[in-house]
């Protein structure tokens, strides 16, 4: 799986990046635990939109948005939690 970084991490590697040019994409990607492929990418999605989206850190366009995305995974984990008590249930009830 993925791992996901949130948006102050992937500015402060890139900082970390623009101050320590002398080692080089490799080594300031080997020092900050991620692959070099990741800070490139970061670094040109700053370069060319001026801003890094981040999965997660809050993305939404209203605060209208946030709530129903709160919502609804509110009631996702209510219809898995009725599952498994459904099944609890026809289980014990044999």
């Amino acid at each position: 799986m993925a791992k996901h970084y949130d948006k102050q991490f992937k500015l402060d590697a890139i900082e970390y990046y623009l101050n320590h040019k002398d080692l080089g994409l490799q080594g300031c990607a080997s020092n900050l635990g991620i692959s070099q492929q990741t800070l490139s990418r970061w670094k040109k999605e700053l370069q060319s939109t001026g801003n890094i989206e981040c999965r997660g850190s809050g993305n939404f366009s209203s605060d209208e948005e946030k709530e129903i995305a709160k919502l609804k995974r509110e009631l996702r984990d209510t219809k898995d939690a009725l599952d498994v008590l459904k099944k609890a249930i026809s289980i014990l009830g044999k």
